[in-house]
Parts: C-alpha cells; structure tokens; sequence
C-alpha cells in the first residue's frame, strides 16, 4: 500500500501519558485463518483492522467462511468469525489478492495446500517481488501443486495453488522464518500423521500457542515443532494483545526525546518477540515490563519507559531472528547512542516489504548519521557510529511501514524540519500512528 501523504516532524517535547497500541498484526491473522479452520464461531477482539490483516479477512471470505466486524463493536476491533471447518471452504470465484501481506500469502498457501481447491494467490508490486521458494519447497514435498513466476531460480507470485498435499514431512528449515513454519504446521494439521518443523534458530511462535489454545498437540524439542493430525481445532474467544513491533516505536522515541516518560498497556509481551527489549536494556534503557494474569495462550503486559542515554552494542545471532521487524526503529536509537553499534546477520530485511536496509541507510544518511551496510561471507551487516546530530531532512518511506515510523522518530531528534514522504503505507500496521504520537505530545502534522 502506498500513496503520496507525507508527515511533517519537528523536535519534539517529552513525549507522557499512557498509550494502547493497535493490536498485535502477527496474531490477528493467525487469529482469522484458524478462526476460518475451526468448526463453530470463533470472537476475537482487539484484532487489527488494518490493510493486511483486512486482506485475510477478504482471502477467507472468498473461501466461503463468514467474517464480521459487528458495527456496535467495530472501535474494539472485535471480528466474529463462522466456519463449518476446512471440509467446506470453497473454490474462490476469482483470484485472491494479497496486497502488500507476505504473511496473508504465505500462511494462506500452507493452509490451502491441503485442500482440493484451485486458487491464485496475487498481490501488489513490492509483493510480487517478495521471494516464495522458501514456502513453496515444503509444501511440495507434502505433495501440494504450487506455481509461480521463476525468476533466476526463484519463485515470485502470483502463486497457483492447486491442493495435493497428502503427506506429512520432517522439514529442516534452511532459513529461520516463523511464516515458513507456520505455513507447513497449518497444512499438517489437516493430514494424517506427524508433522515436523525444525528451526535454526527459534522465531515467533503465535502459531503453534494458538494450535495448542484450538485443541491441537503441538510438541517441541530440540529446535523440532510437531503437530499431530488430522486435528479438529474448537473455535475460540480470545483477546489480541496489543502489538509489540507497534510499542517499540513510541517505546524509541521516549527514550530519545529527553524527559519523556510513557507506559504502554497491555502489550504482548512473547520472549519470541521482546528481543527489542533486551537490546534496549543493553544499551543502557531505562524500560520496565510488567506482566499482567494470564489472559489466554499469549504472554501480555504493561511497559514503562523513561528517556534514557544509550550506547552502542553488537546485535547478532539468534537474537536476530527475535526483533526482524524491530531492526529499523533500532537503527534510529543507535544513531542516538555513544558509540559504535553493529547488527549481524541482517540480511532478511532486504527481502520484506522494501529494502529495508537500504531504506535506513538512505534516509538517515540524509539526516547525517555515520550508517552504513556491507556485506560479508556470514551475511549482511548494518554498522552505526552513534553521537552525531541528526538535520531534518526529506527521506523516503519507499512505501515500507517500518521505515516510515523509524525516519519519523528520528526527526523528533533532528534540528529542523524532517518531512517522510509516502506514508499511507503505516495503515498496513499501525492505524493512528501520527495520532498517538500528537496525544503524547510530538509535533507531527500530515
């Protein structure tokens, strides 16, 4: 999604108060396609109406399971969602556009790949461009028919689904990818036998907590996610909890913008997810967690943040894999923090909705920042020389929601007017956004 909006920032006064984020992107589309895999009705609140997660909503309704956003309810994001199960999903009347999901497409072929459906799968430009080899190859070895476009030995989309899937694999991920996963668990909770995922490094795991919340056996051991099927998944009534991706930017810029001082409410709080914590605690963040009562399979809670003086670190590994979405908006705290910090590994964010890398290195180029980005025989690599003071300047989201909310906290610490072109594309994750920052006291007009 894009469109040629753009938000005007100034440098900001402390940002205050309390802030509930939208909700939880990832597990609002996990959300509606089991709702659409149980038998019975499934009431979810809280889920994000945002363009993505409203792409799902349109993907099973082609396939012929009820969705509604009840009018009296809709300001809570409460979906209902009617199904008689996978047996009676239906063949789509027309092709099934994606837009700018990766996960409404990767996540639906898995789950239609055990169904005698044909379906083509098709979305925007930039997901167009997004690679498909990695969900393809699995799904095919369990059998399912899946074209696309082959490019240079890979696979781009519009994908051709044609069910097929009739065996269940033991599949080794080459790549750590919580899609790839999830994808292969959705497909192998509809066939006979075991299942099995093995993850180079473990990533969000929403999926199998909500498998599990549905009646289904999800084993994990040793890097290895099983699922037993065939399974009957029980509908459910669950509450989203807030997004944590979301949180981290306003969490960012509370911690730049001196005196400011932010809690934010019932985010999820996922150790799969709260890699961005951890990197903001060693840095020296002054951010708190605190846990709330279990409601439901998903960890949860407040987060109080306090501005901070930061310093660089080195970001690698498997804590990589944890914060994948979080990596722009850290790029902006690290311009801001004494010292040299260099996050390893990075590659995977030159395939998401941009090229993130080099949309960061770009636009905070132009503000002045010491970034840069190489690559090297163990992958990409990000590094930044923190101190420098930023200048407003004119930067370019290139139609990616991170990249637009990351360049826009960094002109609240940049002398000057920064104006970031092209932000439309934020309705995809974050409705509101440049209204939660104008509640909390930013200087953000567009």
């Amino acid at each position: 999604m894009s469109g040629d909006r753009e938000w005007v920032v100034s440098p900001s006064g402390p940002l205050r108060g309390t802030v509930e984020v939208p909700g939880d992107k990832s597990i609002s589309h996990r959300v509606i396609l089991l709702g659409a895999l149980a038998r019975g009705t499934t009431r979810a609140r809280r889920v994000l109406l945002a363009d993505d997660c409203r792409r799902t909503m349109a993907a099973v309704r082609a396939l012929g399971i009820r969705v509604r956003v009840p009018s009296r309810a809709r300001g809570s994001g409460t979906v209902l969602i009617q199904s008689r199960g996978a047996e009676a999903w239906r063949q789509p009347a027309g092709p099934i556009d994606c837009g700018n999901s990766g996960t409404t497409m990767r996540l639906l072929a898995g789950a239609l790949a055990a169904r005698p459906i044909r379906a083509t799968l098709i979305g925007d430009a930039s997901l167009t461009s997004r690679p498909m080899r990695r969900v393809a190859r699995p799904l095919k070895m369990m059998g399912a028919r899946v074209r696309g476009r082959v490019r240079h030995g890979e696979l781009y989309p519009p994908l051709q689904m044609a069910g097929g899937a009739r065996r269940p694999i033991r599949y080794p991920m080459p790549v750590a990818s919580a899609q790839v996963k999830s994808a292969v668990l959705l497909a192998g909770v509809q066939l006979r036998g075991t299942t099995m995922v093995r993850e180079p490094v473990p990533t969000r795991d929403h999926t199998e907590r909500l498998l599990q919340a549905c009646g289904v056996r999800v084993r994990q051991r040793g890097g290895w996610v099983a699922v037993q099927g065939p399974a009957a998944l029980r509908p459910q009534r669950v509450i989203v909890p807030g997004d944590l991706s979301s949180a981290a930017v306003l969490i960012i810029a509370a911690l730049l913008v001196p005196g400011s001082h932010l809690v934010l409410r019932d985010v999820g709080l996922n150790p799969t997810r709260a890699g961005v914590l951890t990197v903001l605690r060693r840095m020296g963040a002054r951010v708190r967690s605190r846990r709330r009562a279990a409601r439901g399979w998903e960890p949860r809670g407040d987060v109080e943040v306090s501005a901070s003086v930061l310093h660089g670190v080195a970001v690698g590994g498997a804590l990589i894999a944890n914060l994948i979405d979080e990596l722009p908006i850290l790029m902006v705290a690290t311009c801001a923090a004494r010292g040299r910090t260099t996050f390893c590994g990075v590659g995977e964010l030159r395939v998401k909705e941009t090229d993130r890398i080099a949309a960061m290195v770009t636009g905070l180029s132009r503000m002045g920042a010491a970034i840069r980005a190489r690559r090297t025989r163990s992958g990409d690599v990000v590094e930044v020389r923190g101190g420098r003071s930023l200048q407003g300047a004119v930067v370019e989201s290139r139609g990616d929601h991170r990249t637009a909310m990351s360049l826009a906290v960094a002109g609240l610490i940049a002398s000057g007017t920064t104006r970031v072109r092209d932000v439309a594309c934020v309705e995809t994750s974050f409705p509101g956004f440049a209204s939660a920052l104008r509640a909390a006291g930013v200087s953000i007009s567009g």
